[in-house]
């Protein structure tokens, strides 16, 4: 069986849900999203945390934070709105429409969570979960049928927890991160982090969120030590 996306009885929260700072932007007097993508943002973590705590007992820590994370990762959830076409539902001002919004991953996957945060002031947070475990479950059963172990997917560190990793066992710190540059158009907004370890800047990085700028700096920062030959590797 298909799975339904729940429906949102509260006329008022469901046009919050899908409405995008562009159109609010274009129409004022309209509540946008972006509230709604915060709760929904927490909402989904906990309870994909919980969910992999009950199914998966043997997984450490690292495991489950990873797969957590690729779970509910902006291409994820994405899908998630793909899946449920909501990206046909969303309200966006002409020049997000344009550019083409409602196939934007930032923009579905900020839909998605805010969908999610408004189901649960609409329906309580039982009949979320019921929603978010089908769904998720549903997820993990087609990766495994890829080939894909739930225990071992993409468990590989990434570049900001080698370069972690590296700075701890070679300066006896960690890198910080910090948003240096943002701009674009609020559809499709880009920033830059830059990322130090002490008082050098080991690199620097762009993306569509703040998370990608930052890991796309750790790349680069990391893919310079390695170049220097201070990795370890």
């Amino acid at each position: 069986m298909t799975l339904q996306l729940p429906a949102i009885r509260d006329q008022t929260l469901l046009d919050r849900a899908l409405t995008h700072r562009s159109f609010t932007n274009e129409n004022p007097g309209w509540d946008h999203n972006e509230r709604l993508e915060f709760l929904g943002d927490a909402l989904l973590g906990f309870l994909v945390a919980d969910l992999l705590y009950e199914v998966y007992p043997d997984m450490s820590e690292a495991q489950m934070t990873r797969l957590r994370s690729q779970l509910v990762d902006e291409p994820q959830l994405a899908n998630f709105a793909r899946q449920f076409g909501l990206g046909d539902r969303l309200s966006l001002g002409r020049g997000a429409a344009n550019d083409g919004g409602r196939d934007s991953e930032a923009i579905l996957s900020d839909a998605f969570e805010a969908y999610v945060a408004a189901l649960y002031l609409d329906s309580g947070l039982d009949v979320v979960r019921v929603f978010v475990d089908e769904l998720m479950e549903a997820e993990l059963d087609r990766r495994e049928q890829a080939g894909e172990d739930a225990a071992t997917i993409e468990l590989t560190i990434d570049a900001k927890g080698r370069l972690q990793q590296w700075a701890l066992a070679t300066l006896k710190t960690i890198p910080t991160y910090t948003i240096v540059g943002e701009s674009g158009p609020d559809h499709a907004r880009v920033f830059t982090a830059e990322v130090r370890i002490g008082e050098r800047i080991y690199g620097r990085g762009t993306g569509k969120r703040k998370q990608e700028a930052e890991k796309a700096a750790a790349r680069v920062a990391y893919g310079a030590i390695e170049a220097e030959g201070r990795s370890g590797a």
